[in-house]
């Protein structure tokens, strides 16, 4: 099944003094969603937002809030991310996040926000099998979790292929979402690998035209 490209820049490499301005700025450049990364020291080593800062995103934007939760224990954090604003709400699949997966990824649907599900470079597809039915969006980490600027690993094409065939079998039809060393050189294998979503954070904020990077991630895939 072919989709259109959407692109998700990463508010994790804007600029903070003046992240209003950043995100009505790649919005009129053309961003589909806005990526939020949450981080909390645990579950990945650097932190980053609160759900103050996301309610702070989302009086300047007009476009989804794809949320992203690399916490410990997002159960405990998800009524107050949807009420920050939150559309979309992206939990981790291991186990050293949450045991009770299926659990929250119905709590999502619950709370009216789209529930989608995440895997992390080492992480097999088998720990996730089992709940596609439940989620909208599949996050696959083309790079480890935690910090922005790395460079994207190759070897998750595969994964992203294996998830868009298993997918397809099951009549399943979820964005496939790719985070991690995206940008006008390496899009064009995640799409033809099964992607239709791009996160990109310094490719988009790190250039000097946002329109022109869009368009440019938009144009290799």
């Amino acid at each position: 099944m072919s989709r259109a490209i959407k692109i998700a820049p990463s508010v994790l490499a804007a600029d903070f003094t003046r992240l209003g301005d950043e995100i009505r700025a790649v919005e009129q450049a053309g961003a589909d969603w806005i990526h939020v990364d949450i981080m909390d020291g645990r579950f990945v080593p650097d932190i980053s937002f609160g759900p103050d800062v996301v309610k702070a995103i989302k009086r300047s934007a007009t476009k989804p809030l794809n949320v992203h939760l690399m916490i410990v224990e997002p159960e405990r954090s998800l009524e107050r991310y949807r009420d920050a604003g939150a559309d979309h709400l992206l939990v981790q699949s291991e186990p050293g996040s949450t045991i009770h997966l299926h659990r929250v990824l119905s709590r999502v649907r619950e709370l009216g926000c789209r529930p989608g599900v995440v895997i992390d470079p080492a992480t097999p597809i088998a720990w996730i099998e089992h709940v596609l039915h439940l989620v909208d969006i599949i996050l696959v980490m083309t790079v480890n979790p935690g910090f922005g600027g790395q460079a994207f690993l190759p070897e998750m094409l595969p994964k992203i292929a294996a998830l868009r065939r298993l997918c397809d079998e099951r009549g399943l039809g979820p964005h496939i979402e790719v985070d991690g060393g995206q940008d006008a050189k390496t899009v064009r294998s995640t799409v033809e690998a099964g992607a239709d979503v791009i996160v990109s954070g310094t490719g988009i904020f790190g250039a000097p035209d946002y329109g022109k990077a869009i368009a440019a991630i938009r144009d290799a895939g």
